[in-house]
């Protein structure tokens, strides 16, 4: 019999990421580029490849999980299903007012703050109905006035109807009635209901959340039946699991139904992974940078656990869903390098992507990246790039940084520098957006190296923001892909509740809380039978008349745990803000999240080669320096724990390079993983 193997792939902006492992733990590692246009191309060649290394037939393939950015490009690239939405009579306009907040203080432009152009005004229908704040039925549905509105955006042509009625979160039949009425009349259009996809309060952030998860619904749709009709075709028939924003597993079948929940798929993979690596490693807290081909992910993990927000930012427009928090910039190694009007150097946060990429790819990319200062400065092995499956051309890169050389009066490799400076300068301040602005001390924090070109940066970054330990995983440039097979199957929903913690009474809490588990059970049901599923319970808490709320951790339902709340919030509060009353507490929100208790995982056995660790030699151009320095080259794959690695030094391996700084030492672990600290002399 076979192997069974698990994978994982997971779909960047230049490369796809894949990650086996089989039954004895052992992790077989791939990186083909992406597909752009095509991402399925690139899935199918994977497979084909994986299977290839691993020696088995498709039918070993006992899992199959996916990360996926194609909800979120949707919404980029304006590729989103064009959609309807049903309100209530007199509110159509409220998705266009939005909120009177401007993300940018001093453009002289104002741009809208509500996403328009998914839900332009002709496509915003009126039906006669109302329910009123206490959730009492005003005036019935009207239901003729919603079969008209449907008619009428069937002629339009939409392929997608949201609807969002005011105060639905407290009274949803209304909402559910039109829903009946879409698909009676209309079974093939994908239909999303705000009573389902957030039942909360704040009328615009509720039609907001609810547009987005119907537009991108037929695209999720399409794509998840190609997904699976790939896997048939080259004999899969493990079921397909895609990772949601917030970190957990759900089956394809329910995450296209969600799909709203998937904007920060592949994001939340890397963050999955970084979490794995800190519990190997001994180490609660870390700040996690993953550098990829086009941007730089970057999150915090506190006591081993990821920061998990409760909305998100989707090209500047607000979501209200759960994510993993993830502070993205235009800073990866296909960013392409610029000169402002000001005669200034810029990076990104375009980016060369995988096609036609970099310059020294030799595919007809000519724009500057820092892929190819990287390689003008000697810390690229053009030889030995993507593990020698991608021969890099160095006189392309030395041409292409040359244009911004000669712009700003420099040397080639003085441009190269600079290059690196603002690429490291833009990671740091996305850092201390994540820490510092947050009330986050990163100093005892360990930096975390994550992607293709986390390693290469993570000193520099490191030393910025002044910490001192810099982690770099086994396989940093797929840990993404790792993830993905250490994540959790995972359900959460909520729901308003909408009384002051005095007003609480444990009968009433209790019956608002068994509602909700009961839509985690049934989700979890859609995923087969697990024996152990953890349940969680949390709250989201303000003071009365505040706006924004906090959330609380529940231990359980009893007028003693109630009372407790209100201790909790006043201490995060304090904690947050700097500042607490013992005013009275609103409960706002409550939440559920049920989890899959799966069997630990083993870390992936470390076996070195027997190779000779030390690989040779190169001439590179350090920070700082004017002149190149020999340093030592080494090869990770036959590095022993225990071993050390002095710097300056460069440590290569099949998907990253290490660039160890001077006056930093590296250390090999048990585990594998490579610990940088900074030396006594190389600290500030």
């Amino acid at each position: 019999m076979q192997n069974a193997i698990e994978i994982g792939i997971d779909i960047g902006g230049t490369f796809t990421d894949v990650v086996s492992r089989d039954r004895s733990g052992i992790i077989r590692l791939l990186k083909v580029p992406t597909t752009r246009g095509n991402e399925s191309v690139a899935v199918r060649q994977a497979i084909a490849a994986m299977l290839d290394i691993c020696g088995v037939e498709a039918a070993a393939v006992s899992r199959f999980v996916h990360g996926t950015t194609v909800a979120t490009n949707a919404i980029l690239e304006r590729k989103s299903a064009k959609t309807g939405l049903l309100t209530t009579q007199g509110f159509r306009d409220v998705f266009e007012i939005g909120r009177q907040y401007r993300q940018n203080m001093y453009d002289l432009r104002l741009k809208p703050s509500a996403p328009t152009f998914l839900l332009p005004g002709h496509l915003r229908k009126e039906v006669r109905e109302r329910v009123d704040a206490h959730g009492r039925i005003v005036t019935p549905l009207d239901e003729s006035s919603v079969e008209t509105a449907v008619r009428e955006l069937m002629e339009e042509g939409v392929e997608a109807i949201a609807v969002s009625f005011l105060f639905s979160f407290l009274e949803p039949r209304h909402e559910q009635m039109a829903g009946d009425i879409i698909r009676r009349m209309a079974p093939n259009m994908a239909v999303s209901l705000s009573c389902d996809v957030d039942p909360t309060f704040r009328e615009f952030e509720r039609t907001c959340v609810t547009a987005f998860d119907a537009c991108v619904k037929p695209v999720m749709r399409r794509y998840i039946a190609a997904m699976q009709s790939d896997l048939e075709e080259v004999g899969v028939g493990a079921r397909l699991q895609i990772i949601q924003s917030r970190g957990g597993l759900a089956a394809a079948e329910t995450a296209a139904e969600r799909p709203v929940r998937l904007f920060l798929s592949g994001p939340a993979a890397g963050v999955i992974g970084g979490q794995a690596v800190g519990e190997a490693a001994g180490i609660a807290d870390l700040i996690a940078i993953d550098v990829g081909g086009t941007s730089t992910d970057i999150s915090v993990i506190t006591g081993s656990r990821p920061a998990v927000r409760q909305d998100g930012l989707i090209d500047g427009f607000a979501v209200r869903v759960p994510m993993v928090d993830v502070n993205a910039i235009g800073a990866g190694g296909g960013s392409i390098a610029w000169i402002d009007g000001a005669g200034g150097l810029r990076l990104g946060p375009h980016s060369a992507g995988a096609v036609p990429g970099p310059a020294c790819y030799g595919r007809g990319g000519t724009e500057p990246t820092v892929t190819d200062a990287s390689v003008v400065l000697g810390y690229i092995d053009p030889e030995f790039f993507a593990g020698g499956r991608l021969s890099l051309q160095p006189d392309l890169a030395f041409e292409a940084v040359a244009k911004i050389a000669k712009s700003l009066g420099l040397s080639t490799e003085e441009a190269a520098l600079g290059i690196h400076r603002v690429a490291n300068g833009q990671m740091a301040e996305g850092v201390r957006l994540m820490s510092v602005k947050r009330g986050i001390d990163p100093r005892p924090y360990a930096l975390l190296c994550l992607g293709g070109g986390g390693s290469l940066h993570g000193v520099a970054v490191a030393e910025e923001m002044g910490i001192a330990r810099v982690v770099v995983p086994p396989f940093p440039g797929v840990l993404s892909a790792y993830g993905l097979l250490s994540a959790p199957i995972e359900h959460e929903a909520t729901a308003a509740f909408g009384k002051t913690v005095a007003e609480t009474s444990p009968a009433e809490f209790a019956s608002a809380l068994s509602a909700i588990d009961a839509r985690c059970a049934a989700l979890m049901a859609r995923e087969g039978s697990h024996e152990s599923i953890s349940v969680g319970h949390a709250a989201d808490v303000c003071y009365v008349g505040q706006s924004h709320t906090i959330e609380i951790a529940l231990s359980d339902i009893s007028a003693e745990a109630i009372s407790q709340i209100q201790a909790d919030f006043v201490e995060a509060h304090h904690r947050v803000y700097g500042h607490a009353t013992d005013s009275p507490a609103r409960i706002v929100n409550l939440r559920s999240v049920h989890r899959v208790v799966a069997a630990s995982q083993p870390w992936p056995d470390f076996q070195p080669s027997a190779k000779p660790a030390r690989k040779g030699s190169r001439e590179v151009l350090l920070p700082g320096t004017k002149r190149r320095t020999t340093v030592a080259i080494w090869d990770r794959s036959a590095l022993k724990a225990g071993d050390l690695v002095q710097g300056p030094s460069i440590v290569e391996q099949e998907d990253t390079t290490t660039l160890v700084g001077a006056g930093w030492t590296g250390h090999v672990t048990e585990e594998g993983n490579l610990i940088l600290s900074v030396n006594e002399e190389g600290k500030r």
